[in-house]
């Protein structure tokens, strides 16, 4: 992620044989450049906002934007969202990559998602899942791969089952319900199969978060007349129930996986952050006054509000897809109470509709979730809020995406700490000048200035590569940020005659900072 003048390139120094004190393992030796000590040098704080977007791939809704795209026609698509997040000072992406127990990813578990090619099972010719995780890192974007748990088909989907998808292989696991096909959550060996394939990408993928959404048991389906069509667990209930009411059953199904999950994560990569997306209306004895709706407690069998008081997630994401305006939903009151059934403070951001601007003469004015933006940091400074989704974003619907460039995303922010992870920080950074690399950015950035990259000691905290550094710069006496990856050099801003920078970890805790003068860099030169 770039901003005005402030460039990447390839740095010259991996991160496992990075020293402390300026050496770098790397011949010939670059030159170290000394911290300033004659002048303190005082940034603003750090800005802490979680800002991402949903990438959904069912319905290719938006990625890939068709079925049958060529291998480098989807890996471009996959480059030019993560380029626009970047723009738009995004700091993370949260992308569907397993919609209907099928694969977005190289797996022997499960088959290739149709789509991809529009044929379930077919082999793309690469693996999309690596170059998401890639192409986001290389612009300080999280990426966090998302799963829906229990769908085995969704109502859109045209294409034959591959002979290896559960409803073929398994399929005493698999009910229709609807237009669907569900894995049945009261079957143990489906949610021990489900737990395979995150044990499979959280030990094999370089991703910052394990992510599901609403889709816990269905949404209820009716008749032509207008009943509630029951979901048939009749048999995996009477086999495996022990004697508990149905409602009561499922929860505990669903209370399984969920701290299976949460326990996992923990276990793979601890410094993984788990995160759950559900229906944005709490229980019904726990509402707000005046709030009315769906409840998925009694009808998902999702007990959300447990799972923050055990603290089973890192963070919460409720789908609050409504106007603020809209009294039965009201966008504040909920999020407020959201907050407050967080006994053990875990993150909770705002879930926002921002397809909701579209085309339509029902579409939402850009000013809605422009206010809704303004509301959750009202609400809970250093928060966070998710778009649903990013298309709405990469088509800058009614201006939408420009206005927020301009306005709240003006500043870079990163992710909230979560100190609960691990709360030891990285050493302070350093700088030195290297011979140039490859540019790794689009035209539109050109290079200006000095190059110069990151020294840094082996990250301490036992948590994976410190990667992602934040930099401040003076220019004409106001201070801007960026986010950097540290894997990647950059070019010193033209206009900037200071800088300041510090080391993130992986779970967010800023180590110290250090501070550079310009002149202290043009008198440091590579021979």
């Amino acid at each position: 992620m770039v901003h005005q003048g402030l460039t990447r390139r390839h740095g010259l120094l991996a991160a496992g044989s990075l020293l402390l004190g300026g050496c770098a393992a790397t011949a010939p030796r670059p030159t170290p450049v000394p911290a300033n000590t004659a002048e303190p040098l005082l940034a603003p704080p750090t800005p802490r906002e979680f800002r991402a977007a949903w990438v959904a791939t069912v319905a290719n809704i938006d990625w890939p934007s068709r079925k049958g795209l060529s291998r480098d026609e989807q890996i471009a698509e996959i480059v030019a969202l993560c380029e626009r997040a970047a723009q738009l000072r995004l700091n993370a992406l949260i992308v569907q990559v397993r919609t209907s127990c099928d694969a977005l990813y190289a797996s022997a578990l499960e088959p290739w998602s149709e789509y991809l090619s529009g044929t379930q099972g077919q082999d793309p010719g690469y693996d999309p899942l690596a170059v998401w995780v890639r192409e986001a890192h290389a612009r300080g974007l999280e990426l966090h791969a998302w799963f829906n748990p229990y769908r085995a088909r969704q109502s859109s989907a045209v294409g034959e089952l591959h002979a290896t998808h559960l409803a073929n292989t398994q399929p005493g696991w698999v009910k229709r319900y609807g237009k669907q096909l569900w894995l049945d959550p009261g079957e143990p060996e489906a949610a021990a199969h489900s737990l395979a394939v995150y044990r499979d990408v959280l030990s094999r993928y370089e991703v910052d978060g394990l992510h599901i959404d609403d889709y816990f048991y269905p949404y209820p389906e009716k008749d032509a007349e207008g009943r509630e069509v029951p979901f048939p667990d009749d048999e995996s209930h009477a086999r495996h129930g022990e004697g508990l009411p149905r409602a009561d059953w499922r929860r505990r199904n669903v209370d399984r996986l969920v701290q299976a999950m949460h326990a996992l994560v923990r276990e793979l990569r601890p410094q993984a952050r788990f995160g759950i997306s559900p229906f944005g209306l709490m229980r019904p004895d726990q509402r707000p006054p005046g709030i009315q709706g769906f409840s998925q407690y009694d009808q998902l069998y999702a007990d959300v509000e447990r799972w923050l008081a055990e603290g089973w997630l890192d963070y919460l994401v409720p789908q609050l897809y409504w106007p603020m305006a809209q009294t039965a939903q009201a966008f504040g009151p909920l999020l407020s109470r959201w907050l407050e059934l967080n006994p053990r403070q875990r993150h909770v951001y705002a879930g926002l509709y921002t397809s909701r601007i579209n085309a339509t003469p029902q579409s939402w004015a850009p000013q809605e979730i422009l206010g809704q933006v303004q509301l959750t940091r009202a609400l809970h400074p250093e928060g966070g809020h998710v778009h649903f989704s990013m298309a709405a974003l990469m088509q800058d619907r009614q201006g939408v995406a420009a206005q927020l460039a301009a306005g709240p995303y003006a500043q870079a922010a990163l992710p909230p700490a979560m100190p609960w992870l691990s709360d030891r920080a990285p050493p302070a950074p350093a700088l030195q000048r290297e011979a140039a690399g490859w540019r790794l950015l689009p035209a539109w950035l050109q290079p200006q200035g000095p190059l110069v990259s990151w020294v840094q000691a082996p990250d301490p905290t036992g948590l994976g590569s410190v990667r992602r550094a934040l930099l401040w710069w003076r220019e004409q006496g106001q201070w801007r940020a960026q986010l950097v990856d540290v894997r990647q050099s950059f070019d010193w801003p033209a206009g900037a005659d200071a800088l300041v920078a510090s080391l993130f970890n992986a779970t967010g805790v800023e180590g110290a900072r250090r501070a550079w003068h310009r002149h202290e860099l043009d008198a440091t030169r590579t021979p």
